[in-house]
């Protein structure tokens, strides 16, 4: 009954108009509380803090190279010859081992010459024998020519004494062809160097019976020697002769030995698809052995203005090469074309400029535009 009496009249007590009054100020402080925590979460949850990548990066350079192709081959000897007898019989001395140096026109083997001597004697007495005979049918020619042209003699006389001198004639020419022979098989009972160079091989020793065709040794020349390898086709059309080529070999570690291109073979294996080249090396001091392994480097050109990065920048994608540069605090991916390789780096033809900055390590993590930190 006070309550309606209190709407009716607008008034209230004191106690409970304060107490009414701060219930509604409490809830409404707890309700901004909750509010500004609903928004401190949605924002934190849609701003989340980015992370950086750690990469280590290296400036692409611009090098002064020359372009070149690389292959493996062998060392020949730069001339070999099969030294032969050109006779039949009894090896009286070989005068060379395996190894030795020899000159052109030293003697190396000789062959006994009693039987040869013998046949270029009897040669020349038969020689003489036909002289002495010609010499006689050509003073009865003579005679019966006067005759003849007196018609002292008849036809058939002169005629037969005509005959006569040419048979004679042919006498004397065979005998003294067998005397030009005897002669020459007489020197070559003496074998003798063809050219200078190194004995490779032995193959007879003195008191052997030998014939003709028996190869007595084997020289080679190493003074200069041949490199001999190939090159795969697409690099074909790059070779030219005269080039320069460099090559070690195990034998020599940390050493690099040179040769100039002589000879391009015309056609190609078909097997392999590869040219072989062959390349003269100078080898005066007789270092080099023939038979040793090469790795071979065949400069294809002068050098010129490259720009280069490390190999293990590079990413592989299906048919696609690329890498990542870093501008800034980002990632940029870049899509390039490789050319040649230079050891531990590779030439980039297009995609990537002198100077810029390219990740090296932690590139597989990357993606374009990404934070990244370079680590020191």
């Amino acid at each position: 009954m006070g309550a309606e009496i209190a709407s009716i009249t607008g008034k209230t007590e004191p106690g409970r108009r304060r107490v009414g009054t701060g219930a509604i100020v409490l809830a409404l402080v707890l309700c901004a509380m909750v509010l500004m925590n609903v928004a401190c979460t949605k924002k934190e949850q849609k701003a989340p803090k980015e992370r950086a990548i750690n990469v280590r990066v290296q400036v692409a350079e611009n090098r002064s190279l020359r372009p070149f192709v690389e292959s493996v081959g062998t060392l020949n000897p730069y001339e070999a010859v099969s030294v032969s007898s050109e006779l039949d019989g009894i090896l009286q001395s070989i005068r060379v081992d395996e190894g030795a140096p020899v000159t052109r026109g030293q003697l190396i083997a000789e062959i006994k010459e009693i039987d040869y001597r013998l046949a270029v004697e009897q040669s020349a007495a038969a020689l003489k024998q036909a002289e002495a005979a010609l010499a006689n049918v050509r003073q009865e020619h003579q005679r019966k020519e006067a005759l003849w042209r007196e018609e002292l003699v008849t036809k058939q006389q002169y005629d037969d004494i005509v005959a006569r001198l040419a048979l004679a004639g042919g006498d004397v020419e065979r005998a003294r062809s067998s005397l030009e022979l005897g002669r020459e098989k007489l020197g070559k009972a003496k074998i003798f160097a063809p050219m200078a160079g190194s004995i490779k091989e032995k193959k007879v020793t003195a008191g052997d019976y030998v014939r003709n065709g028996t190869l007595l040794v084997s020289i080679i020349r190493t003074d200069l020697l041949k490199l001999l390898f190939s090159v795969t086709e697409k690099d074909v059309g790059q070779l030219r002769v005269d080039q320069d080529v460099v090559f070690s070999v195990d034998a020599f570690p940390g050493r690099e030995f040179r040769g100039r291109v002589k000879t391009i073979y015309p056609g190609l294996e078909e097997k392999t698809r590869s040219l072989q080249v062959e390349a003269v090396v100078a080898n005066s001091d007789g270092r080099l052995k023939p038979g040793l392994f090469c790795r071979v480097t065949l400069y294809t050109g002068p050098a010129r203005g490259t720009v280069v990065v490390p190999i293990n920048a590079l990413l592989y994608d299906n048919d696609s090469i690329k890498l990542f540069a870093v501008e800034g605090d980002r990632a940029k991916e870049r899509k390039v074309r490789i050319g040649q390789k230079y050891g531990e780096f590779t030439e980039i033809v297009e995609g990537v400029k002198a100077g810029e900055t390219i990740v090296t390590v932690g590139q597989n993590n990357l993606m374009e535009g990404v934070l990244v930190h370079v680590a020191r």
